[in-house]
């Protein structure tokens, strides 16, 4: 079997993606759907392709290029993880593509290019991964964002959504200025931007901690931005809301993992300071609390989906704060499976009603099959037992234990109370709640295979993780 290198996954998702936009820039007649067909099929061959990369040079015999770049156990697992995130955010796209048209005058039909942003996206998040040099991080992450600018504010007319798109510019562009103003310190300090030499560097008595310390707060500020942490989470009930669903449910997984990633091992170097785990110990308390009890009163599913959002982070923190890389990789993949399939569901019947909790009542009589779908989303959110979502927090909650969080044990139980609540309000609408309408909502064959294979895979997780834990060791 022919092996590939690492970076040429990367290449082949940035040529499909300009390709893509080639064709739908010279060809005119061209059915729009069939680009997303075909970025769906390019990113599913450099998936198979993925599983056959040949390692690279660790770190600390790394030169050159490869110094930035590195393609171990983890990045790897998360380069699958960004491209199968980007696949079901295509599917999802498919479906939502009469709302774009609708939002575009005229003649003017701009799926094609709603179609290629997210590869380049999904290029970034696959560099994120990779990079272990604050150079690359800061290139890296420039490249998502940037594509996010774009997707946020696709369906520009709409006034919510340019306002989402205002605000996830201005205020993106504030924590970039943190994350370059925290290597700056860091860089002045050690004269590295490496973060194997880093952590050599900090292993030097005669290095400035106060001032290292200073520089690894305000990166911390910029990747909190990324992964919606208290206090850094303002744009994000707004931004959800307003965005393009898909594009919600693109930045509700892709970004957050790679940010989560980021973190572990921007951090690896900082950890012999011990300030550095009461300051995330503090972060993941605050962002609990905060998340949960701003889900309690919505009444609006994409917004109920933002202040979860930041309510899932702050129990990753919980795995960060004890650096178990398999905890938090195992809940990042329970969340891909549960907030990807929510959405899919959102998007298909907010086209018929709308996206407030009660448009989905009596959805049971109206489409057994999303109601259900919708059903397995949120009690895996919740963490009910025998779901991928219960082992996620189960694994977060052991590693606490083991660590002697016990304050974050407390808390975090104690928040998942809350959640139970807010989730199973959905689930009342669509089950016990009576409705008139009652007008059947079609379900395409290919989004019915993506919804089917989510469900799956969130309860078949929940039974047996092993196949996560094996993944991470090849």
């Amino acid at each position: 079997m022919m092996r590939v290198t690492a970076p040429e996954l990367e290449i082949a998702v940035l040529v499909l993606g300009m390709v893509i936009l080639m064709v739908e820039a010279f060809a005119a007649k061209i059915n729009k759907r069939a680009l997303a067909f075909a970025a769906i099929a390019g990113l599913a061959i450099v998936l198979i392709a993925s599983f056959f990369v040949a390692p690279l040079p660790s770190p600390n015999q790394a030169t050159g290029f490869w110094s930035f770049y590195t393609a171990d156990r983890l990045s790897i697992f998360f380069k699958q993880f960004a491209l199968l995130t980007t696949i079901l955010v295509l599917i999802m796209m498919i479906d939502y593509a009469p709302v774009v048209r609708r939002s575009f005058p005229g003649a003017q039909d701009g799926v094609g290019e709603f179609f290629a942003i997210p590869i380049f996206t999904c290029a970034g998040l696959m560099y994120l991964v990779s990079a272990i040099d604050f150079v690359f991080i800061f290139v890296s992450l420039e490249l998502v964002t940037i594509s996010f600018y774009v997707l946020v504010s696709f369906t520009r007319r709409n006034p919510i959504t340019l306002e989402a798109g205002t605000k996830y510019l201005v205020l993106s562009t504030v924590s970039t200025a943190f994350l370059v103003y925290g290597i700056a310190w860091i860089f002045g300090v050690t004269g590295q931007t490496s973060l194997y030499r880093i952590t050599q560097a900090l292993a030097n008595s005669d290095v400035d901690r106060g001032v290292t310390l200073l520089g690894m707060v305000f990166v911390l500020v910029a990747l909190g931005f990324n992964i919606a942490a208290v206090p850094f989470q303002i744009w994000v009930p707004d931004v959800y809301q307003g965005a393009p669903t898909p594009v919600t449910a693109y930045l509700s997984v892709g970004s957050k993992a790679a940010g989560f990633v980021v973190l572990l091992r921007v951090l690896l170097p900082f950890l012999t300071l011990p300030q550095t785990q009461r300051l995330i110990v503090l972060i993941a308390l605050l962002t609990l609390i905060y998340g949960n009890l701003a889900a309690l009163p919505q009444a609006n599913l994409k917004r109920l989906l933002a202040y979860s959002s930041i309510a899932h982070a702050g129990y990753l923190l919980i795995g960060v704060v004890c650096f178990d890389v398999r905890a938090v990789t195992f809940y990042l993949v329970a969340y891909l499976l549960m907030t990807l399939l929510s959405f899919a569901v959102l998007i298909i019947v907010a086209q018929q009603t709308g996206e407030e909790i009660s448009d989905f009542d009596g959805l049971a009589k109206r489409s057994p099959f999303l109601a259900f779908a919708m059903l397995v989303a949120m009690v895996s959110l919740a963490g009910v037992p025998f779901t991928a979502g219960f082992l996620g927090k189960f694994y977060i909650f052991y590693a606490a234990v083991l660590q002697r969080q016990i304050m974050l044990v407390v808390v975090g139980v104690l928040t998942v109370g809350c959640g139970f609540y807010y989730y199973l309000k959905v689930v009342r609408a669509m089950y016990w709640q009576s409705t008139t309408n009652l007008t059947k909502i079609p379900v395409n064959g290919l989004s019915r295979l993506a919804i089917s294979a989510l469900v799956i895979a969130t309860i078949w997780l929940g039974v047996y993780p092993q196949p996560i834990f094996d993944a991470l060791k090849r």
